[in-house]
């Protein structure tokens, strides 16, 4: 199989996770970047019927990056090899071996952070902050957010791979976005521009600028943090969180609880008296 071969394989596989699996376009730019870097410097000879690609190459080159861009990097081109084998091709792949990468915990905003940014925001930063943190969503997720998909109720959902969920509708949600229907402009999706739907970029920086505004960096995931964090705090059963979150499997949810106990361990210690005078405790 020639790099050409494997050019015309990798924009098929590409293709594949765009309308098959339904991932988002960052995604999807981000195993184009993967693969093509394994196509530019790794070493890829064919022997008797059997391609034989070896990573080592790639993995000098990338050595100085995070270990969490490298495990993602590899992730990428081991599922394009699995695409490859499953269209039949004999490989061999060294030099993938994976890398640990230590879990941080999410990083989510308090509430009174949130509520400061929604009273300095204008009627659109304002709706998709709070759809955000009421509902838990991706970026994505907001972006490809129709108005039809949203009653009184519920709020019907698409997110990875196309699955779909149903979230609850808070009614004090439901009527702000009513009322900012009814001064929008938008025909199909919630966000629209120019008779198109917003980017998650443009989005992304739409957010940002309305907790900038108030001396926060925040990001748009933070949001989904903080609301998957104050369910579980609040006495959330973690599996109603994991569908609610649209998680694949409760492994991912059960980061927050780690959190959960990290904030109160970081409570303990600020309020307890033997720990605010430590410095008085006899020798």
């Amino acid at each position: 199989m020639t790099r050409e071969r494997l050019q015309q394989e990798k924009e098929a596989f590409l293709k594949y996770l765009d309308g098959f699996k339904g991932y988002s376009p960052h995604s999807v730019l981000n195993y184009e970047v993967s693969i093509q870097q394994m196509l530019d410097r790794g070493e890829i000879v064919e022997e008797e019927g059997t391609l034989k690609i070896n990573l080592m190459p790639l993995r000098l080159v990338i050595a100085s990056q995070k270990p969490k861009t490298i495990s993602s990097k590899l992730s990428a081109i081991r599922s394009f090899i699995t695409y490859l084998r499953e269209q039949g091709n004999t490989i061999e792949l060294r030099g993938d071996e994976s890398i640990k990468v230590p879990k941080a915990l999410p990083k989510p905003i308090s509430h009174d952070h949130i509520m400061s940014a929604l009273q300095h925001a204008d009627p659109l930063s304002s709706l998709a902050i709070t759809l955000l943190y009421s509902m838990g969503l991706r970026i994505s997720e907001l972006s490809n957010l129709k108005e039809g998909d949203i009653t009184s109720e519920w709020c019907r959902v698409i997110g990875k791979g196309k699955k779909e969920r149903d979230i609850p509708m808070i009614p004090e949600v439901y009527h702000q976005f009513k009322a900012f229907q009814a001064s929008s402009s938008s025909k199909e999706y919630i966000f629209e521009a120019l008779g198109k739907k917003l980017s998650e970029n443009s989005l992304r920086y739409i957010l940002t600028k309305a907790f900038k505004d108030i001396g926060l960096r925040v990001t748009p995931h933070q949001l989904r943090h903080s609301y998957a964090t104050e369910l579980l705090n609040h006495g959330a059963r973690i599996a109603d969180v994991s569908e609610l979150l649209g998680h694949a499997s409760m492994a991912t949810t059960q980061i927050y609880t780690k959190l959960g106990n990290a904030l109160k361990m970081d409570n303990y210690l600020k309020s307890h008296p033997i720990c605010q005078h430590s410095g008085e405790l006899p020798c």
